[in-house]
């Protein structure tokens, strides 16, 4: 069961979790039930179909699965191996919980080593074997009762992870008011639900987009915008302060939040939090719950290095050393909000999150 094969898409990060209704955040539990029932009945969150796997002659590949949810359009890294996980249980033809548990662990561990460097790849099979294993009640059940019962588990696991975006781009609505500003750094999946959510209920805003380095990533989220006949400029990375005076608003994602409340998140992040920050602009981040890491980062270098390689345009000489970090730590006291499957929160309450969430 434990697939040893090396991921041959290292850059690709994105992911999620579990909805808990009971939340310490700065809205009302009525607020987020509403938005998960607006959610419910939106037409664009029925599951994809699930994709045929098997292979005459050959057995099950929890690799092999992941890929191929992972082909599935707009649908994240970390929900596709949530999906992948349910289908070991279905494809198991272990006959006892041990055996299944053992299965299941080494099949969350072949996802995780696939891209050592996703933050939350790594959380979202951690809360998978969390959510779906966690129970005394399956230990009296006879086996087949309590593999259905994970299998039914699995499958709400991915369902409501699925939905994670809808619910956050719902929360965020009353944040965005008609003629503001909103700056916005790289492409995010989430930040572009919130935006699309936002032009479709018929505000009238305008968006600044970072270029977004290294991989120019702001490019392709101004290019989506400018389809929805969003107002969008596109900026260089380094004309963030001096457009802030413009700004109302940051909005960005992130690959994980942290336990201080800080988030990792794509390089520049943090210095744009900083010109923010001295400039009294509120700092909103998006991120889904299974983006939620078990990580207490001290400083830039206190985490896994997730390297990337920098086209200038021109030769560079070897004895010049070049900076290939692709992500940076954003400290909590530099965010205002954070938007969530589990409401909205402040950065202080983040802790107090996760320990529910890894319970």
């Amino acid at each position: 069961m434990a697939d040893t094969l090396q991921n041959p898409n290292p850059n690709n990060i994105s992911a999620y979790y579990q909805t808990r209704a009971a939340h310490h955040g700065v809205v009302t539990s009525d607020w987020l039930a509403q938005a998960q029932a607006a959610v419910g009945r939106h037409p664009d969150d029925v599951l994809p179909p699930e994709p045929e796997v098997k292979v005459a002659g050959k057995p099950f590949s929890v690799i092999h699965e992941f890929n191929n949810w992972r082909n599935q359009p707009d649908l994240a890294e970390a929900v596709a191996a949530i999906r992948a996980l349910a289908a070991v249980i279905r494809n198991s033809e272990a006959t006892t919980m041990m055996e299944l548990e053992i299965e299941l662990k080494k099949a969350s561990d072949s996802l995780k080593s696939w891209d050592t460097t996703s933050i939350s790849l790594t959380a979202g099979c951690d809360l998978f074997m969390r959510y779906v294993t966690r129970t005394s009640a399956l230990e009296y059940e006879d086996f087949n009762s309590a593999k259905s019962r994970l299998i039914e588990r699995a499958e709400k696991f991915g369902e409501i992870s699925y939905k994670a975006r809808r619910i956050i781009a719902m929360l965020s609505q009353d944040f965005i008011f008609d003629g503001c500003t909103i700056l916005v750094h790289g492409f995010s999946r989430v930040v572009l639900e919130v935006l699309k959510t936002a032009a479709q209920n018929k505000k009238l805003f305008r968006v600044f987009c970072t270029e977004g380095r290294p991989d120019r990533t702001g490019l392709r989220l101004s290019n989506e915008l400018a389809k929805l006949d969003v107002p969008v400029k596109l900026l260089i990375d380094s004309a963030v302060a001096y457009s802030m005076d413009e700004v109302d608003m940051v909005f960005v994602g992130a690959d994980g939040v942290v336990e201080s409340g800080g988030i990792i998140n794509m390089m520049g992040t943090y210095q744009i939090a900083l010109v923010a920050h001295s400039m009294d602009k509120p700092v909103y981040v998006a991120a889904e719950s299974y983006k939620f890491a078990r990580l207490y980062p001290l400083d830039q270098k206190d985490m896994a290095p997730a390297l990337r390689p920098i086209d200038f345009g021109v030769p560079i000489p070897s004895k010049v050393e070049v900076e290939t970090s692709a992500r940076d730590y954003t400290p909590p006291q530099y965010l205002t909000l954070l938007f969530t499957d589990l409401g909205v929160l402040t950065p202080s309450v983040v802790s107090d999150e996760l320990i529910q969430l890894y319970l």
